[in-house]
């Protein structure tokens, strides 16, 4: 991993909440990404070779479409990677990703992210999150995570851009959100988005208590084997957490990126439908809500985002 001496802003989370709804929130949270590799043409050149390799997958796929999913989870943590095809060109990605008030943008359309406003601590920008229930929820009652966020490289070839959080709930830390691109010939963009976090003891005891309980009948997208029935057997546990979050973060990118092309006042509602759109594809792992009910409580928290006092990071 690389190390780099520069103090990030720590992660104030609220600790009013009781020790379920904090489960609930690492469930939904679920990431950052793995080790930070030199920004540079060797980088880039990395990852049009993971291109090259990733061909035949891309093409041929259970989500019949350009993505490839993998996850793993190494000794006190937990990782998920996404590569995939996105139509919009590299100029669009670079331009749009590179802007931090986007990433909140595309944050607020996942289910559990009740907000999520930008400031600048120590000279850098910050994502001040909160998270919580897939329902209307108090912010007080949510549970805050600060994302220092990073430019790492954009050249006109490459672009990588970095999310991290020290310190997440329940003994949780070093979350990290990774999104590289690169332009291809084609004129679409290929991109990784990576996910990790690291947990100690008590993070994983209560991980375990969600999984044998609400989220017994939860699973990722892995398939492991086959049913009796011919159906496929998919991956469950924290692995599964992981790429049921992976997915959702992309599918949010995706979503946000494609919406660009409305007219600015349609931009965010037209994202909002899309990804959901976009998750309903995935039933057996995402469905939570139903569209007027996602809606509608994506609505009131961007209307609160305008009106609410700005939750300040750390300083």
């Amino acid at each position: 991993m690389e190390r780099k001496a520069i103090r990030k802003p720590t992660v104030n989370l609220r600790a009013r909440a009781p020790v379920p709804m904090l489960v609930m929130a690492l469930a939904c949270l679920g990431a950052g990404v793995s080790s930070a590799q030199p920004a540079d043409e060797n980088a880039a050149a990395a990852l049009r070779a993971k291109y090259g390799v990733l061909r035949q997958q891309l093409a041929n796929n259970q989500f019949q479409r350009p993505l490839y999913l993998e996850s793993g989870e190494p000794p006190g943590g937990v990782t998920g990677d996404i590569h995939a095809l996105i139509q919009s060109s590299f100029t669009t990605v670079s331009s749009a990703l590179n802007n931090a008030g986007n990433w909140c943008d595309i944050m607020m359309l996942h289910l559990n992210t009740k907000y999520c406003r930008v400031s600048v601590v120590n000279q850098r920008e910050v994502l001040n999150v909160s998270v919580g229930k897939k329902h209307d929820q108090a912010l007080d009652d949510a549970h805050r995570v600060v994302f220092a966020y990073h430019v790492a490289a954009q050249t006109a070839s490459y672009l990588r851009v970095q999310l991290n959080a020290d310190e997440g709930p329940l003994s949780t830390r070093d979350y990290r959100i990774v999104l590289e691109a690169i332009p291809l010939d084609s004129g679409q963009t290929f991109t990784r988005l990576s996910y990790s976090y690291s947990y100690g003891l008590a993070g994983r005891l209560a991980m375990q208590a969600y999984l044998g309980t609400i989220g017994r009948n939860k699973v990722g997208f892995t398939v492991t084997g086959k049913q009796s029935s011919g159906e496929s057997l998919h991956i469950g546990g924290m692995r599964g957490v992981v790429e049921r979050n992976t997915m959702r973060y992309y599918l949010a990118i995706e979503a946000f990126l494609g919406a660009l092309s409305a007219p600015p006042q349609a931009r965010r509602e037209k994202s909002m439908r899309d990804w959901f759109a976009a998750i309903e594809r995935h039933p057996r792992q995402l469905h939570e809500l139903e569209l007027n009910e996602y809606l509608d409580m994506k609505r009131k928290e961007f209307l609160r985002l305008q009106v609410a006092a700005p939750l300040q990071a750390p300083g």
